[in-house]
């Protein structure tokens, strides 16, 4: 009974106090506002330290939500900036496979060659070690085996089997091509053989023909040109061998076209009708000369004692 009967006095203490402070505040007196700001003063320190213990905590979880949006970022920069180099490198192939087809126009047109225009698709042969390329254009097109395939500098092989709407292309450079050779200027003939490289074999049939550095071998052309057209540029000598009681004069030729490089090349479908002779040869650049400068020292003269 003592402990209900102190329960309800702190009861009825706590209520008229209450009722005391409340009446206080309606009547303008700022206990309750002194009592406001002791808690407050009183609770600040512990705010504080909570914020010291949790802004880490806080700053730890925005810098991992900031990661990994950065990280997107990146990954999406890296993205398009991969695209932009692939774009450039195809804008610089197709830049390159105009100039090349632009060469070949004007190879065909002075010649009078009909043409059929592919673009080189693989290099190399699946059924064979020769040197060989496939090209995106066949039968379909008019293409026949044993054609001259054209480069922008001049030969690059002959067409050895169609598909509808590929070829196979023999190329020069391959150690079982061979092709009829003429000296231009002289007219010279010679059987031109590949070598594996970007140069050839050349053998003269007359043993009394005389061949020097620098002369341009063109192609001396078939039979209804099949398989090689008259006057295709093939290179120039690099080297004679003039060795003594040889049956025929040998020379090194090296190729103007190079096969390394093939983007874009050229079937002759039709020859021209006449023999364009040495109208394809090509034009040595010109070299400006570097003038010279002459310096007339003058000697000092002697100081005076």
């Amino acid at each position: 009974m003592r402990n209900g009967g102190r329960a309800r006095l702190l009861l009825v203490i706590l209520m008229v106090t209450s009722l005391f402070l409340i009446t206080l505040d309606l009547r303008g007196v700022k206990v309750i506002d002194g009592f406001k700001q002791g808690s407050q003063t009183i609770i600040s320190p512990f705010q504080r330290a909570g914020s010291v213990v949790l802004t880490p905590v806080k700053n730890f979880f925005s810098d991992v939500t900031h990661l990994g949006r950065t990280r997107n970022q990146i990954e999406k920069l890296e993205a398009e900036n991969a695209n932009l180099k692939q774009r450039l490198i195809n804008r610089k192939n197709a830049d390159a496979q105009l100039k090349q087809l632009k060469s070949i126009l004007d190879l065909a047109g002075t010649a009078g060659y009909k043409i059929v225009n592919a673009k080189v698709i693989s290099n190399g042969s699946s059924q064979s070690f020769s040197q060989t390329i496939t090209i995106d254009s066949g039968a379909n097109a008019g293409i026949k085996k044993n054609m001259t395939v054209l480069s922008q500098f001049g030969i690059a092989g002959v067409v050895k089997d169609v598909y509808p709407t590929t070829a196979l292309v023999q190329l020069a450079s391959d150690p079982s091509f061979r092709i009829g050779a003429r000296i231009a200027g002289s007219q010279q003939i010679g059987i031109l053989t590949g070598r594996g490289t970007s140069s050839a074999s050349l053998q003269l049939l007359d043993n009394s023909t005389t061949v020097k550095v620098g002369d341009v071998l063109l192609s001396r052309g078939s039979i209804a040109n099949r398989p090689f057209v008259p006057g295709v540029p093939l290179g120039y000598v690099t080297g004679v061998d003039n060795s003594a009681g040889a049956v025929a004069q040998t020379a090194t030729i090296r190729y103007y076209t190079n096969f390394s490089t093939l983007g874009v090349v050229a079937v002759v479908v039709s020859g021209s009708e006449s023999d364009p002779g040495d109208a394809l040869v090509p034009v040595k650049p010109r070299v400006t000369p570097i003038p010279t400068v002459t310096v007339f020292v003058t000697p000092s003269p002697s100081p005076t004692k």
